[in-house]
């Protein structure tokens, strides 16, 4: 499973063991795979700033969240036809993901533990907001070029009513330049072709004879050129539709094909300049985003420690692997048995606190005698 809980508990002897026996539990049951989950000691600050930091972070974790899910739907909407290989480019540090968030060491370069917290914590949202408003940006440009070439495709894979026609006829197939005649292009039911060939050249007066090519096709019909003067056209179009033949409004112009046809050129080109460095700046980023999403849940779980356990700072982070979604209620069950003497501990931190903390209430059906937190990476997938 692509599905990981985070939790902590106090560092004393007491609750070490209980970790021990947790450990103990579920690696017996086959429910979850366990490792340590390693935070550095930050500078802790007042209550009233980590209360404020805990508000902080759990909205900087959804948006950071919401951001990465939308960077991993970019990949595959650049990718397009290699949709399938999408996940192989949504790495972190190099690393599938579930490596790095099993593997994960606090970056003290980008992140120096030695800052404040507040600090720590406003270099993350500005890392993140930047890479949001690159990706706006840089997805904008590129789904404006890919949507004005699929419009362009589409123009030219329709049925033969509405496609463009400017890569079917040449100029071979009309009477061009003169001031008298003109040809036009009537669409002709496939079971109509009989009827057509014996009654174009009475359709109207002045239908040159034998004027009429079959020049293109699809499942429906047929696209024939058909020469006439310039004075009957109107009486010719009433007279067609009667018998069910379509005239296409179609008039050659050279010069409107080949800007057509340069325009396909330079969308095809510019989509093929835009794709490498689009999806090598996704890869690059959502590695950042997700490096950056993965410390936030860190800070949360640092944060959310302090609060709930107090000083001085001394708990145990955990990071469990469910190993299959049928056996999350019983882990839940284990961990809620095992650390259910905390409910007591929390409780009076509260009352001595004498500060109301968002999640810790008892009747809270959300609420669990330990710090928890949630990584679902098959929101990715």
């Amino acid at each position: 499973m692509s599905e990981f809980w985070l939790i902590s508990a106090p560092g004393d002897k007491e609750n070490l063991q209980a970790l021990e026996r947790m450990n103990s539990v579920t690696s017996k049951s086959n429910l979850s795979h366990n490792t340590k989950f390693t935070i550095p000691d930050f500078k802790v600050g007042t209550l009233d700033s980590l209360v404020g930091l805990s508000d902080e972070l759990g909205k900087l974790d959804t948006f950071a969240e919401s951001l990465i899910k939308r960077m991993a739907q970019s990949v595959v909407e650049v990718m397009e036809d290699s949709k399938g290989k999408a996940q192989e480019n949504l790495l972190a540090n190099g690393v599938d993901l579930t490596s790095f968030v099993t593997h994960f060491e606090w970056d003290m370069a980008k992140y120096p533990a030695k800052q404040p917290l507040v600090s720590v914590v406003d270099t993350l949202a500005k890392q993140l907001a930047q890479i949001e408003t690159d990706l706006k940006s840089r997805t904008a440009a590129y789904s404006v070029l890919k949507a004005n070439l699929e419009n362009l495709e589409k123009k030219s894979t329709g049925n033969l009513f509405t496609r463009t026609l400017s890569d079917i006829v040449s100029k071979e197939d009309f009477v061009l330049d003169s001031e008298y005649l003109i040809t036009l292009l009537v669409i002709v039911p496939k079971s109509s072709y009989a009827q057509w060939q014996k009654t174009y050249e009475s359709l109207s007066d002045m239908v040159v004879p034998r004027s009429t090519k079959l020049i293109a096709e699809d499942n429906e019909g047929g696209l024939f050129t058909v020469t006439l003067f310039r004075k009957v056209i109107e009486d010719f179009k009433v007279k067609a539709k009667e018998n069910k033949f379509i005239v296409r409004e179609f008039y050659y112009d050279e010069k409107e094909i080949k800007r057509e046809r340069e325009e396909m050129t330079r969308l095809l080109s510019d989509k093929k300049q835009q794709y490498g460095p689009l999806l090598r700046w996704l890869k690059v980023n959502f590695s950042e985003a997700f490096i950056a999403w993965i410390h936030i849940k860190a800070l949360r779980v640092f944060v959310e420690s302090v609060l709930r356990y107090g000083l001085p700072v001394n708990f145990q982070a955990v990071l469990l692997q469910p190993h299959k979604k049928s056996a999350t209620k019983r882990l839940r069950e284990v961990l809620n048995s095992v650390f259910r003497h905390l409910d007591e501990v929390a409780a009076a931190s509260i009352l001595d606190a004498s500060v109301e903390i968002p999640g810790l209430q008892l009747s809270n059906q959300d609420y669990f005698p330990y710090v928890y937190f949630h990584i679902d990476l098959s929101l990715l997938d």
